[in-house]
């Protein structure tokens, strides 16, 4: 289960924020996690309740919003968002060759801090 190791992570670099701050307690912590990025938010969650134990965000929430798959295709010309997984043809013109632009990542984008 790496998301133990990604929550120990996002854990980590949230503290060094608000120590540099000057902050003494982080309330909740905000990421945007992609559908394909591979990483189970269940399961991030219980990693994260178990790790931010007697730390500086012992009460912080973790806050995830699931980002879709988007790509982008240059046969049509198409950016498109899919909510499958799988994706085998551009859903508009039906060609192979497309990119997948965003739905992998991994974003803190917001440490909420006393």
């Amino acid at each position: 289960m790496h998301e133990v190791s990604i929550a120990q992570s996002i854990l980590d670099i949230a503290i060094t924020e608000c120590r540099k701050a000057d902050y003494k307690r982080i309330n909740s912590i905000s990421l945007r996690i992609g559908k394909v990025s591979g990483i189970k938010i269940q399961s991030l969650l219980f990693a994260f309740d178990i790790i931010k134990i007697d730390t500086i965000a012992q009460g912080a929430a973790l806050i995830c919003e699931e980002v879709p798959v988007v790509g982008y295709c240059p046969e049509c010309h198409d950016n498109f968002e899919v909510v499958s997984e799988l994706i085998l043809a551009c859903p508009e013109c039906g060609g192979a060759r497309f990119s997948i632009n965003g739905g992998r990542e991994l974003d803190i984008v917001e440490i909420d801090v006393d």
